[in-house]
């Protein structure tokens, strides 16, 4: 059975979190005190330092806050029953969407990178979204819609695309349109990997062009697995 202390000691910290998380979105790392954290929170200051050692502490407990949200509904996508590479192109639109998102814009993309230091950042970065990116590029690379090339390069590659895409969003005049050139361009991106039923392969994976001989019978039995893969 849980405390009744332990409880009332998480209840608190998540009330300092989703206070912090609310002041950092609408003002910022600068314009917020911790005196507002605990008067929005109605809690005390001992209270807060109980849990954290000081502002930055909270700001980057935020962050995770605000990082374990999205990437719980990115998971849920990109795991949900359908075809690997629709669940993956609908995990990609999805992504632009959190990108829109005020708090994920405000504290992850604009906040972060400057109060906890690009290094770390970009550490936690890859702590929440590398792994959900490389696991899909597996399953796509498995089922045979994506070329067999490396994972971890792909997955670099692409991972260094998609942060570039969230800070072309955040930063400009206009994030919806933005958003719907980034989606379009990552889309695009990613379907010049997809393997093309149409052209048959030699047994280095290296497009042949021809129709005869044991580049077309490769050809035939890949383009037969992946079928058989889908049924």
């Amino acid at each position: 059975m849980r405390s009744r202390r332990l409880e009332y000691s998480e209840s608190t910290r998540q009330a300092l979190v989703d206070s912090a998380v609310e002041l950092f979105t609408k003002r910022g790392y600068a314009g917020t005190s911790l005196d507002e954290v605990t008067k929005r929170a109605r809690l005390t200051k001992g209270a807060l330092y109980h849990h954290f050692s000081g502002k930055q502490a909270l700001f980057e407990a935020a962050f995770d806050a605000v990082e374990n949200d999205f990437m719980l509904k990115l998971t849920e996508i990109v795991s949900a029953p359908g075809e690997p590479w629709d669940t993956a192109i609908a995990g990609l639109r999805a992504y632009v969407r959190v990108c829109l998102e005020p708090r994920y814009q405000r504290i992850v993309i604009h906040e972060a990178p400057v109060v906890m230091g690009w290094e770390r950042w970009r550490e936690a970065e890859e702590h929440f979204s590398y792994g959900l990116l490389r696991s899909t590029i597996e399953v796509l690379v498995e089922s045979g819609e994506l070329e067999q090339l490396p994972v971890e390069t792909m997955t670099r590659l692409l991972f260094g695309a998609l942060s570039a895409g969230a800070s072309t969003i955040a930063g400009a005049a206009d994030p919806r349109k933005a958003g719907a050139e980034v989606e379009r361009t990552i889309v695009r991106v990613v379907e010049g990997l997809r393997v093309r039923e149409d052209l048959p392969r030699e047994r280095d994976g290296s497009r042949d062009g021809t129709r005869d001989g044991e580049g077309a019978r490769e050809g035939s039995s890949r383009r037969e697995g992946k079928r058989s893969r889908r049924r």
